[in-house]
Formats: structure tokens, C-alpha cells, sequence
């Protein structure tokens, strides 16, 4: 058979007006620039091919001239259906000047559709996407008035609604991989990520399209191990080899073998960085950390998360993952994010977001552009400037958790940490916090009425999604709430009693964060005073996420009740507790237990208002009289009015092993 090694004109010489184009890439790793760059040239110097529509679903290029910069012609695109814009500022324009048809969908959306097109499935339903802009209902994903059609359709199915995503046909796929052999098996041995380059080949190959692959070297014919092949070659028709500085790892790494995961990095050494207002975010941010929980960081400020949990010396608690396919490592920033080093597996990109649309993420940490007093998040558009979602849809509306973090207003603020306290040196110019966002990307509603906790973590100041809108809970020490706060804001949120953000954020020392989220500290939280017959439970600022947190509770207590060897009345401190949704009916048996077998009462105290209720309705509504007062001096007073009651219940216990 012939070798279809060949030049890359001659292989972009296949490529007819109206065509559609899907191409590799994310960010600044992994596209096929070699090709993107003659497939400009020929339009350039002969004025065609014409009119094709273009699939990206993540962003590619240097944000200026590279990668799908080089499509950025009048005449050359007719239709983009994009995850992510900012990449490629030229073609962006041409949307934002009405000259070429255009959409925003969910890069994770689009990567599936790749695969659904390769299985001969019309389209894609998914609930990604519901009640943000991409929705019909809000604009259908369309970036501007020449976007007439539409391609997102509102159905249901089992009285649900979902979204169902339109698939088009894909004629041409530019795929790109490390090593080919003549008869097109392609192998990506030194590529950091493996993305969606096997998705798109068959895509194009069952459209009857044609594949074009990008590699940097040649083998002979069977000449490569069968398990390394990411492609085979009957999906691919051209191979082209492209020159080292066309074919890096990434726009600034021309090859790092770690990043190709060679061999595993020594882990850097702990370098504590200063105390600026980005540390002081990522630092509140990282007490949501989940033990043991699989996390997603954006792009920019959230990556400073990982930079706290490796001063924490966390890290190993944590599985950190990239929508780019990582799963595990230390994920790279900056100019070389998507890629990482020491992960533990690397998937394809559209199986990662199977992974994250299906609920695999206990915790999402994401920038925020935008916010509003509904709790609506806006990353895409804003300012005049079409950013694009990128997977920012597919993560938030998904995760389990969702923490957004930024700085309380943009573009020049200044702040000052000094003696525990945070000063605002000079306040930004850009407010964040507005009346209404000018796009939804994150739907705070949708979120709050699927039980999704949502946390809003600035500099000075932490807001939490609640029914009705956001509430301020918790205040920077040093901060003043009416001249810090209120004034920078376009609206006032739901105000009641708030805590002090925690004393130790604001002191360069380490916080203790592992004893913090392995509530490895329970023991000095459980106390019982011998003379008054109390057991004192401290939960101040505790929070428990999952049941090996309702059991560590569990066990204390019951180690603390058997050695009293009678039944003890209990006084319990709620300030700043916090407890995931889904275990609310664990917390319940375990007071059911105690109740049954070892406590003569339960008063507890919460000098959080939202906490009160909270805690209050989820007890009542499983039947466990809640008692939840405003201070422990009105806890005590109701105890000691109720003591008599539990004198004549002090009688000796039985120990009756649980099982949990």
C-alpha cells in the first residue's frame, strides 16, 4: 500500500469551500500548528477553501497570531462552534463584528459530540448547560445576531428537562501525534495529552471526511508497538512531519518528559510565598478542601490552592485533575496549563468530562469574573470581551462542591496584612459584584435548588449561596463591613450575624490544615466535666463532608459516654459548623443512637442566625427536637432547667456496640 506521508500543502490541498473542520488542540498544548498555518497560506495566496465551519472545543493558540489565529480571516470561516474564544482573539472579533455565524457551547459538550458523531448519533442530550446561557431559554449558546439557528433544543424525557446538543458532520479532522508509521498508525508517546484526537479521527472517518495527523517523526510499517497506537491508521489519510519549533509540547516547553510522564519529579521544595490577597483567597479557599476528594482548580488565581495544600503538606490527601485529562500529579500553570508532572493517569479529554458531567468531582475551585445577588457567576462574557465557558459549565454545574474565588474588585486593588488584620490600601476600580450579571455561565439558583453548596471566598470577605440569594458570612479581621463591603457592591446581600474569617489566614505561619480536614483534633473537642455530668461537644468552625467525619464524631463521643459509665446530658457549639447535605441523615442516627442509649438530653447553640435554622429544620424534619439556641449562656439555663429530668435518667448504661 502507499505511504501517505506528505506534505502539508498537499494534504490541506484536500480541503473544499464549505467544509468542516474539527481541530486538536488545548490552550497552548497539542494543536496541529504545521497545519493551521498552511491551511492560511492557501487561503491567503488563492482565496479558498471558503466558507468552513470550525469545531474547537477548547481553546488553542498563543492568544495572538498561533494556533486558530491563523483562521481569523473574513471569508475562510462561515461558522465556529467553540468551547473557549479567548485563544483566538481574531476569529473572536469576526464573531463580535457579526462576519461569521457563531456559538459557545460547553467544551466538554463538544468533545462528546465527537464521539457521539463517531458512533452515528444525531446529537447529545445532557442536563449540562440548563439555566445558563448555552440554554434556548437564554440565548441557545448564540454569540451574535448573524447566529440565527439553533442547535441546543429544550426536551424531556421522564418529566425532566434536558438539553439535546445538534451534531453537523465533520469533513476534516486535524489530529496530532508523536510518532506515525507509513501506513498512518499514529502514537503519542512525548505528546502531554491525548485529548480527543481518537474521537475526532472517527468522527471525520464515519462522515466520510478525511483525517490529517501532524506528527514529528517516522516509522516503518508495523514498525510501532500496537498498545501505544492512539490512532489506528485506517482512520487516517495523511500523515505530515512537522519541524521542532512547530511541533512543541507546549508554545513555551518545547519538551519536558516528565510532562510526557517518563519518569515522576522530585516534589518541590516548601517555599512559603508572601501573604498578597491572592494567598489570602487561596488560603480560605483550601478549608474547603475535601480529605481524600478529587478536586478540579481553574485556570489562574484557583491554582494558588495547590500551591497552599503543598505548604500545608496536604497534598497527598488530595487527587488534583485538569478537564484536559489529568487525573493526579502536581497540574501545571500558566502558559503549559492542561499539562502536569507524577500524574496517575492520563485520559482523553471527552472521557474526563464523562467522568466530571456524571458527578466524579467532590469540589470545584473557579475564578469569577461577574457575581450577582442571585449567586449567578459570569467567566465568558463580559466588558466587550467574548471569553468563551471553556469547561467552566461542565465543572461547576457538576461538582459536588463549588468554591469561587477572586478578588473583591478589579484592577488596582491594594491590601495590606498587617498584625492579623487586612487593610485595603487602595481599592479596585471594577466592581464585581453586580446588580445582575451580563451573562450567566453559573446558574446560582439552579444550584441552591439541587442542594449544591456554593462559596464565594475574596479577600476580605466570604459569601455563601442561600435560599434567597447570597449571604455574607463570614468578615476579613480589620474589615468594616459598611465601609469595606457594602459601598464596592451593586447590591446588599443577605445580612445577619456573620463569623471573622479565621485568625490564622492572615498569619504567614502554617494553619495546621491537616488536622483541620481530618478533624484529627476531635479528641480536644469532646470534654465531660464528671461533677456537672455534661459532656461538652465543641464544634466550632468543624465541618463534616463525609461519613468517615460522622463516624470519627461517633466514636469519640461513645469512647467519652462509656467511661462516664452513665447517661450524661450534652451541650454542643455549632459556631461556624458546617455539614455537607447528604449527611444530615447519618448526623441524625447518630443523635437517635445516643439519645437511645447514652445521652439524657442534647441543647445546643449557634450564634449564627443561618446556622440556627439550617441545623434546626434538617433535625426536625428527621424528627429530632432540635433546641438550637443564639448562646451558650441560654443553652446552659435550658439545661439546667431540664436537669432534674435527666438526674432520674443517670441510671448506670448498658455498652451497646453500633454498627455502622
Amino acid at each position: 500500500m502507499r505511504s501517505k506521508i506528505t506534505t502539508a500543502d498537499e494534504a490541506i490541498a484536500l480541503i473544499r469551500d464549505n467544509d468542516t473542520l474539527a481541530s486538536t488542540g488545548f490552550v497552548q498544548t497539542g494543536f496541529a500548528e504545521v497545519l493551521l498555518s498552511a491551511l492560511e497560506q492557501r487561503f491567503l495566496s488563492s482565496g479558498s477553501p471558503r466558507h468552513l465551519t470550525l469545531y474547537a472545543a477548547a481553546g488553542q493558540g498563543d492568544g495572538e497570531s498561533l494556533g486558530l489565529n491563523h483562521l481569523g480571516h473574513e471569508g475562510l470561516l462561515h461558522r465556529v462552534v467553540a468551547g473557549h474564544w479567548a485563544r483566538m482573539p481574531k476569529v473572536g472579533q469576526l464573531a463580535l463584528d457579526n462576519r461569521i455565524q457563531a456559538y459557545n457551547l460547553p467544551q466538554g459538550i463538544i468533545c462528546q459530540l465527537f464521539r457521539g458523531l463517531a458512533a452515528g448519533k444525531p446529537g447529545s442530550f445532557s442536563k449540562t448547560g440548563l439555566h445558563t446561557f448555552v440554554d434556548p431559554r437564554y440565548g441557545g449558546g448564540r454569540i451574535n445576531a448573524a447566529t440565527t439557528k439553533d442547535i441546543v433544543s429544550l426536551v424531556e424525557a421522564d418529566g425532566e428537562e434536558w438539553l439535546f446538543y445538534k451534531v453537523g458532520r465533520v469533513n476534516v479532522a486535524f489530529i496530532r501525534g508523536t510518532t506515525a508509521d507509513t501506513f498512518g498508525n499514529i502514537t503519542m508517546e512525548r505528546e502531554a495529552l491525548t485529548l480527543n484526537n481518537l474521537a475526532m479521527a472517527m468522527a471525520a472517518k464515519n462522515s466520510n471526511g478525511i483525517v490529517i495527523a501532524q506528527v514529528e517523526r517516522i516509522a516503518e510499517r508495523s514498525g510501532l508497538p500496537p498498545r501505544q497506537v492512539k490512532v489506528p491508521g485506517i482512520l487516517v489519510d495523511c500523515v505530515v512531519v512537522a519541524e521542532p519549533g512547530q511541533h512543541k509540547q507546549t508554545l513555551t516547553t518545547p519538551y519536558n518528559a516528565a510532562f510526557a510522564g517518563e519518569f515522576r519529579v522530585p516534589n518541590p521544595s516548601l517555599v512559603s510565598t508572601p501573604l498578597t490577597e491572592r494567598k489570602i483567597i487561596a488560603r480560605r479557599a483550601a478549608f474547603e478542601l475535601p480529605p481524600n476528594g478529587v478536586i478540579n482548580l481553574g485556570v489562574g488565581m484557583p491554582e494558588g490552592v495547590a500551591g497552599v495544600a503543598n505548604e500545608e503538606r496536604i497534598s497527598h490527601l488530595l487527587t488534583l485533575t485538569v478537564e484536559s485529562g489529568l487525573i493526579g500529579g502536581t497540574p501545571s500553570s500558566g502558559a503549559d496549563f492542561g499539562t502536569g508532572v507524577n500524574m496517575d493517569a492520563v485520559l482523553d479529554e471527552n472521557q474526563q468530562f464523562d467522568f466530571y458531567d456524571g458527578g466524579g468531582l467532590d469540589m470545584a475551585c473557579l475564578g469569577m469574573a461577574e457575581c450577582d445577588a442571585a449567586g449567578n457567576v459570569n467567566v465568558s462574557r463580559f466588558g466587550g470581551r467574548l471569553i468563551g465557558a471553556g469547561g467552566f459549565i461542565n465543572i461547576s454545574q457538576n461538582a459536588r462542591l463549588v468554591v469561587f474565588v477572586g478578588t473583591f474588585t478589579g484592577s488596582g486593588l491594594k491590601v495590606e496584612v498587617k498584625d492579623g488584620k487586612l487593610r485595603i490600601i487602595e481599592e479596585g476600580r471594577h466592581r464585581k459584584f453586580r446588580k445582575q450579571v451580563e451573562q450567566i455561565t453559573f446558574n446560582g439558583q439552579y444550584a441552591y435548588d439541587r442542594g449544591t453548596p456554593v462559596f464565594f471566598v475574596t479577600e476580605r470577605c466570604v459569601f455563601r449561596r442561600v435560599r434567597g440569594g447570597i449571604a455574607l458570612i463570614e468578615v476579613a479581621p480589620g474589615i468594616d463591613v459598611e465601609r469595606d463591603i457594602l459601598p464596592h457592591m451593586d447590591f446588599v446581600p443577605l445580612m445577619g450575624d456573620y463569623a471573622e474569617m479565621d485568625a490564622r489566614i492572615f498569619n504567614a505561619n502554617p494553619m495546621g490544615l491537616e488536622a483541620e480536614l481530618l478533624n484529627l483534633s476531635m479528641p480536644e473537642r469532646v470534654t465531660y466535666d464528671p461533677e456537672r455530668n455534661i459532656l461538652f461537644l465543641n464544634f466550632e468552625g468543624m465541618y463534616v463532608r463525609v461519613l468517615e467525619d460522622v463516624n470519627a464524631i461517633w466514636d469519640i463521643c461513645e469512647q467519652r459516654c462509656q467511661a462516664a459509665g452513665k447517661r450524661v446530658g450534652v451541650i454542643i457549639n455549632y459556631d461556624r459548623f458546617r455539614i455537607n447535605e447528604d449527611m444530615y441523615d447519618a448526623y441524625a442516627e447518630m443523635d437517635r443512637y445516643f439519645l437511645a442509649n447514652y445521652f439524657s438530653q442534647i441543647t445546643r447553640y449557634a450564634t449564627s442566625a443561618f446556622m440556627r435554622a439550617k441545623l434546626g429544620e434538617a433535625l426536625s424534619d428527621r424528627g429530632i427536637a432540635p433546641h438550637v439556641f443564639e448562646r451558650r449562656e441560654e443553652a446552659q439555663a435550658f439545661f439546667s432547667e431540664r436537669r432534674h429530668v435527666a438526674a432520674a435518667m443517670n441510671e448506670s448504661i448498658q455498652v451497646v456496640p453500633h454498627a455502622r
